[in-house]
């Protein structure tokens, strides 16, 4: 058993995270950030759930870019395929749960 803080947690650098679980195959980490990601494409879904702060999620649809702002408890589902990226307002920690070895 083990309790994460989340609103405590800070990684030593952007996008730095803590391993909450791995669950056959799938994981869940713990992510903190004051920094956007890059652009990318899951080879599996992923659920993106904010846990402290505002971040703005990119993504593709059609080819065309739309941006969603998320606050703190809001959650984001990538479907395979699905082209991202997280532009965090601040400081963010964000619960990821994806398939093991996704970018």
């Amino acid at each position: 058993m083990k309790v994460f803080r989340s609103k405590k947690f800070k990684a030593s650098r952007p996008w730095g995270a803590e391993n909450v679980a791995n669950m056959a195959g799938t994981t869940v980490r713990l992510h903190w950030t004051d920094q956007p990601y890059k652009w990318h494409t899951n080879d599996g879904e992923e659920v993106f759930a904010v846990l402290d702060g505002t971040v703005d999620m990119h993504y593709r649809a059609s080819g065309v870019e739309q941006v969603v702002t998320l606050e703190t408890g809001d959650v984001f589902f990538a479907e395979v395929g699905c082209e991202h990226v997280a532009h965090p307002r601040g400081e963010a920690r964000i619960l990821v749960v994806e398939r093991e070895g996704s970018v």
